[in-house]
């Protein structure tokens, strides 16, 4: 796992150290309260007991700042942690930072992309091809 260290939602410290030692799901997204990234997390949210009783820790990335992260996981009731990456040092970091099409024009910005941990931190997968509306049964795959 690269190493970083932003804040969550409640303004505490995360760095990739505090990850290691559980099976961890990385997801980054684009912004919060958006159709797309609301559906996700809602997604990973209603099936978050099952994620959980398969060892999964759950944290979604995003540039937005802690403060919109606190009001989105408020607002969604997410139980899981999201990471501020406002200067985008994890988002390069992971690969989840580059080019993308975007109403018809490239430009650079985060691409919806999943990686998954074990406990040492190792890379065991990642999916490129997010479906926002299940996602979770694609990590449980």
């Amino acid at each position: 796992m690269p190493d970083f260290e932003v804040l969550d939602q409640n303004g505490n410290v995360v760095s990739s150290k505090d990850l290691i030692g559980k099976k961890t799901v990385v997801y980054f997204y684009p912004k919060d309260n958006t159709s797309g990234c609301t559906a996700e997390a809602c997604n990973l949210r209603d099936n978050y007991d099952a994620l959980q009783a398969q060892g999964y820790n759950i944290v979604g990335v995003s540039r937005d700042s802690a403060a919109s992260h606190s009001r989105f996981a408020a607002k969604h009731g997410l139980p899981f942690t999201l990471l501020a990456d406002t200067d985008t040092q994890m988002l390069k970091s992971f690969g989840a930072w580059g080019e993308k099409k975007m109403y018809g024009k490239t430009v650079e910005g985060t691409l919806r992309r999943t990686f998954i941990f074990d406990e040492n931190g190792i890379l065991v997968r990642i999916i490129e091809k997010v479906d926002t509306k299940d996602h979770a049964s694609q990590i449980l795959a």
